[in-house]
């Protein structure tokens, strides 16, 4: 059997329903050429059946409250340490003041993850939560993620399970599925040894989903890791998601290396190709048979790549944001905001509609 043959073999079982096994994912990882579109059909039928044509977007707005990280990670060229000249940490008054313009904007998602500031504790993190609401009264609050809550729970001498109670007393709607990036821990070594391993993440994220706190998944790609820890990766997901139904939607976040750490010092490749990136919502689309939604990451692709990815099994096009700081800092273009009318615009030129959503895809 050819491995064109085998590779079209792969995309039938997938859209008949047939669950992929992580060598499947390999295989379809490792296409080339006119592979790479019968790919991207395949995920593109499997979208449409699972999800339809619509487009959805969520009206968001990020609130970083501090760049001040005890962490290094090699692909973050965010986190400051305290004393640095543009460190911040910004106090009730400020995240109130930026919670209540959100209000303003129409906003229906407050989304905010920010660097571990050493002083942070649980009382810190509810704190934040509640001045937002309190702000902002009726925004869904969709904030921090598994590595914060260890290390809240750890400062505060609790444990995650009340940490994450606690978070949801205080306000919490639902929380980030971030500081996943790949969930191999020889991986995890090499570009972020300070966070915390793939079982914890795992154990947080299961621990959410009990709790009644849904989540997002995600994975940070492009910085050097194989595609059999992609294919693990995606596994470990599917494998959470059969036990929980926890989470909302799958976000593949495409590594922005252009002032980071890990590229400077040459152990970084210059993020992934455009090939990795359409492949990755591809694979990803036909793999995780249970996540029914896939987010196009228009900060990490920028909108003519995100469109193209909507063709590719994607489904939402994400937030409007109005403030991002993670990626800039990183190099990306364009981060802060992107306008509902140029989504209908990428919406429509691909045939497809745009419908506003809640954080959670109920319509809006």
């Amino acid at each position: 059997m050819s491995s064109v043959t085998a590779l079209q073999r792969i995309c039938e079982d997938a859209v008949g329903g047939i669950r992929l096994s992580e060598e499947d994912a390999i295989t379809l990882f490792s296409a080339k050429g006119r592979e790479i579109w019968d790919i991207t059909a395949a995920a593109d039928r499997a979208r449409e059946e699972c999800v339809g044509d619509e487009v959805t977007f969520v009206r968001n707005q990020n609130l970083n409250v501090t760049n001040i990280c005890v962490n290094a990670c090699g692909f973050c060229a965010y986190s400051r340490k305290e004393g640095d000249p543009d460190s911040y940490r910004f106090g009730k008054e400020t995240v109130q003041e930026k919670a209540a313009l959100a209000g303003t904007r129409g906003v229906t998602e407050i989304c905010t993850v920010s660097g571990l500031h050493p002083d942070f504790d649980a009382g810190a993190y509810t704190d934040i939560i509640a001045w937002i609401r309190e702000a902002a009264p009726g925004v869904h609050i969709h904030a921090s993620n598994p590595m914060e809550i260890a290390f809240g729970a750890r400062k505060s001498g609790i444990s995650t399970t009340e940490m994450l109670g606690r978070m949801k007393d205080a306000g919490l709607g639902s929380m980030c599925g971030t500081a996943a990036e790949i969930l191999v821990d020889q991986v995890r070594a090499r570009i972020c040894p300070g966070k915390i391993n793939t079982a914890t993440w795992e154990r947080i994220i299961r621990e959410a989903h009990r709790a009644g706190i849904p989540t997002t998944a995600t994975i940070m790609y492009g910085h050097g890791e194989t595609i059999r820890d992609r294919a693990r990766h995606l596994a470990i997901l599917r494998s959470i998601q059969d036990d929980t139904a926890g989470f909302t939607e799958f976000v593949p976040l495409s590594f922005i290396h252009h002032q980071t750490p890990l590229y400077l010092r040459g152990e970084a490749p210059a993020g992934a190709t455009g090939r990795e990136d359409i492949l990755m919502y591809a694979v990803s689309r036909l793999f995780l048979d249970n996540i029914p939604h896939i987010q196009v990451s228009w900060v990490k692709l920028g909108t003519k790549l995100s469109q193209l990815a909507l063709c590719a099994g994607g489904d939402d096009l994400g937030g409007t944001m109005y403030e991002e700081r993670i990626s800039k800092e990183a190099g990306a273009k364009d981060t802060d905001f992107l306008d509902p009318a140029e989504m209908r615009r990428i919406a429509e030129d691909i045939g497809r509609s745009l419908a506003e959503r809640t954080t959670l895809y109920g319509r809006v």
